[in-house]
């Protein structure tokens, strides 16, 4: 566990265990394979065998992907037969991916600039 201080107080016990939940959500989006997945499901739900294809690994794999995901509390799923259908628990994706993208050309101008120096 860490400690974190500002100039006038220290984080109480409640704020690191916030940051620590946000930390495992973030960790948890912390695969190409996951966000490739996450992506996939904002357009529909998917059942793992759609997703092994979709992701080019094996079942296993792609298993344990999304039990990192609905763990973190990203996907939910619900089951039809012996298959399993997977979707978004979520709706606020669509922001995180834009963010992400707004960070990532940011990144780009800054480094062209560097270049161009």
């Amino acid at each position: 566990m860490f400690i974190w201080y500002n100039r006038h107080m220290s984080m109480d016990r409640r704020s690191v265990h916030f940051y620590e939940a946000r930390a495992k959500v973030a960790k948890a989006m912390g695969h190409p394979s996951r966000l490739l997945i996450l992506e996939a499901l904002q357009e529909r739900e998917w059942c793992v065998c759609e997703l092994t294809e979709l992701v080019g690994a094996d079942q296993s794999t792609v298993s344990k992907h999304l039990a990192v995901l609905k763990q973190a509390g990203l996907v939910e799923d619900r089951k039809e037969g012996a298959m399993i259908f997977y979707r978004p628990r979520v709706k606020c994706l669509e922001g995180f991916w834009r963010c992400i993208e707004s960070v990532l050309k940011e990144n780009l101008r800054a480094q062209t600039a560097a270049l161009d120096r």
